[in-house]
């Protein structure tokens, strides 16, 4: 008994490339978690601003909004592994140059915004590529939302690992090593796509460019559940997921702690969310996930609000499990009613329109959430986070049956 339900939900592993795919991203994902933190302390260390912490996430995420819908028709154009293979690569030269001018002591501020420009670039191909290539890697729809649960929980069982590597490393050796061991970590990642076979898709859109971005946000605009799911993923990433510009502030001036203080908190949203993305991986039925977004909503603002009362450390991090497995609930949740919903010919512009409001809204947010905490301080701007959250949870709830029909017709 205990076999068969660990087996249903692995059951995406069986897809070989798949496997290939988890296996090299185990690898790459720690790296990429060492950065994101080394990143975060090093800009925070060399300007002790939260108003450029914002900025930096405002920067990062600044490309997907002007380039993601476009990508998003040429993704279900062009070759998907070999994108995926192609950015990869750039990631990986990217994070070796940044290690390079941190490690002869040559960095500076201005270094910092140019590798952040271009890795939101790239970051615009990748990210709506890498959701849609999840379909392409694990054709069997009812192993679907297996395969998007398990990268949530493989996103953030990394999570648990890679802040707190970065945390040690960082504060006793410094940021460079970690950008370094993440220029290597691609490595797997691009062995991994470089071993599958894959079907090209059996259909391909025709006619200009501009006139397939044109029906891919008229399918948004007219289908009434998928409108409703992306508000909730404008809302929630505006005011909800922009808290991590704060963590640095909240590590060293609220908790009066160093990077390994930031480097436990980070874990701990990590844990959350893998809890939450095994208990997400079990399920077989894709009806119900309404009712996950709106708890995912609620559990993540109810935990922004209590992170920013607290004053203590071990508060501060039960806070943040609980915000991570709120965010997990609802980010997997909302992926996997859209996927699950949207038809295959539309999927690659469908899902840059995700990655475009989830990454995008962001921007703002991360800059907006920066100046916040400026203008007043990182408690109160989380509190008003958290609040937020609560709202949109709130006003999805009224629209729950709508989502419930279109999955069960879709299913």
């Amino acid at each position: 008994m205990r076999s068969a339900r660990i087996r249903k939900s692995l059951r995406a592993l069986e897809h070989r490339n798949y496997r290939l795919y988890f296996s090299g991203q185990m690898v790459s994902l720690v790296g990429t978690w060492m950065q994101g933190l080394a990143m975060s302390w090093l800009v925070y260390r060399l300007t002790g601003s939260a108003f450029l912490l914002g900025s930096i996430g405002f920067l990062n995420s600044l490309p997907m909004l002007a380039l993601g819908p476009v990508a998003g028709v040429m993704i279900d154009r062009w070759d998907r592994r070999k994108v995926l293979m192609t950015t990869q690569t750039l990631f990986a030269c990217n994070a070796g140059i940044l290690s390079a001018l941190v490690l002869t002591n040559r960095i500076q501020v201005w270094h910092l915004f140019v590798i952040t420009a271009i890795s939101g670039l790239i970051m615009s191909f990748d990210m709506p590529t890498r959701q849609t290539f999840v379909a392409d890697m694990v054709p069997d729809r009812a192993d679907l939302m297996n395969a998007i649960a398990l990268n949530s929980v493989l996103f953030n069982s990394t999570r648990l690992i890679g802040p707190a590597a970065a945390g040690f490393v960082v504060a006793r050796v410094g940021e460079g090593l970690c950008f370094l061991l993440n220029s290597v970590s691609y490595l797997a990642v691009i062995a991994a796509f470089a071993g599958m076979t894959v079907a090209p898709p059996t259909e391909r859109p025709a006619g200009h460019l501009a006139a397939q971005l044109r029906e891919g946000l008229t399918y948004v605009r007219e289908t009434h559940a998928i409108r409703t799911i992306l508000m909730l993923v404008l809302i929630t990433s505006f005011m909800g997921m922009s808290y991590q510009v704060l963590m640095p502030v909240v590590a060293r001036d609220i908790l009066r702690g160093d990077a390994s203080t930031l480097g436990f908190l980070t874990s701990g949203v990590g844990l959350g969310a893998m809890v939450a993305g095994l208990r997400l991986a079990s399920r077989t039925r894709a009806v119900g996930l309404e009712k996950q977004s709106v708890l995912g909503a609620s559990l993540a603002g109810a935990g922004l609000i209590a992170i920013g009362l607290s004053r203590w450390f071990p508060v501060s991090l039960a806070c943040m499990i609980l915000t991570g497995f709120g965010f997990m609930t609802l980010n997997s949740a909302n992926n996997t009613a859209i996927q699950t919903i949207v038809p295959d010919s539309r999927r690659g512009r469908v899902m840059s329109i995700y990655t475009t409001i989830f990454f995008g809204t962001n921007t703002f947010g991360s800059l907006f959430v920066g100046s916040l905490a400026q203008r007043f301080n990182a408690p109160v701007t989380l509190v008003v986070s958290g609040a937020s959250c609560l709202c949109a949870g709130f006003l999805f709830s009224l629209h729950k049956a709508d989502i419930r029909r279109a999955l069960a017709s879709a299913t």
